[in-house]
């Protein structure tokens, strides 16, 4: 999966503006060069996203934010977060509208049930295509450190089809959307099947 590439046209899809959206850590020090292969590719995927959002270039943050300087905040990378998953598909899936932060309610297909096990539990989260664009798939849910740690409403994950042959959460992947940033942003309320009665302290936290 492409995750920059994948991330940023499904966070167009997903959220849209009512007007037609060193990496910063914990605060823990340590050299990047030290850390595995993966949490590098964490690291060198982040800096890619600080860079598209305090560039500017994604139009998402309030010009008063932008900055050469500027870091999202991040937990460390974690792999334990990075688990196996079952995919199972539902056949003839619901449409419905989902909720948003607005008014506007974007058409969604129940497209599967993926399941895993994670801190000794086992967890299901329903994966959704969006109707106009089925090709992307979108795991919108929320855990406990929403309104603490993270975002209140709640973060995001994406897939292709592709991704489903050989399913694997990442959490070190969960991001904002793009009215954790902006108030002009319309994004999508994970519906109450996908929370999840666990911390999940991996990916994106709170912008501020």
């Amino acid at each position: 999966m492409k995750i920059e590439t994948l991330l940023l046209a499904i966070l167009i899809i997903a959220c849209n503006s009512p007007q037609k959206w060193e990496t910063k850590t914990e605060s823990v020090s340590f050299d990047v060069k030290e850390q595995s292969p993966y949490s590098q590719r964490v690291l060198r995927y982040r800096d890619s996203m600080d860079a598209v959002f305090y560039s500017g270039s994604n139009q998402v943050l309030p010009k008063e934010s932008i900055a050469t300087e500027g870091k999202l905040n991040y937990f460390l990378p974690d792999e334990s977060y990075r688990i196996p998953a079952q995919f199972i598909p539902i056949k003839n899936g619901e449409v419905f509208k989902m909720k948003t932060n607005t008014d506007r309610l974007p058409e969604y297909r129940k497209c599967g049930q993926l399941l895993f096990t994670i801190q000794d539990q086992k967890l299901e989260l329903t994966l959704y295509q969006n109707v106009e664009q089925p090709e992307y798939l979108f795991c919108p849910f929320k855990d406990k450190t929403n309104g603490n740690q993270t975002y209140g409403s709640g973060r995001f994950l994406d897939f292709e089809e592709k991704d489903l042959e050989n399913m694997v959460l990442d959490f070190n992947y969960a991001y904002n959307p793009y009215c954790a940033y902006n108030s002009n942003y319309s994004c999508p309320i994970p519906p109450f099947e996908n929370h999840l009665d666990i911390e999940v302290l991996a990916g994106e936290k709170k912008w501020h």
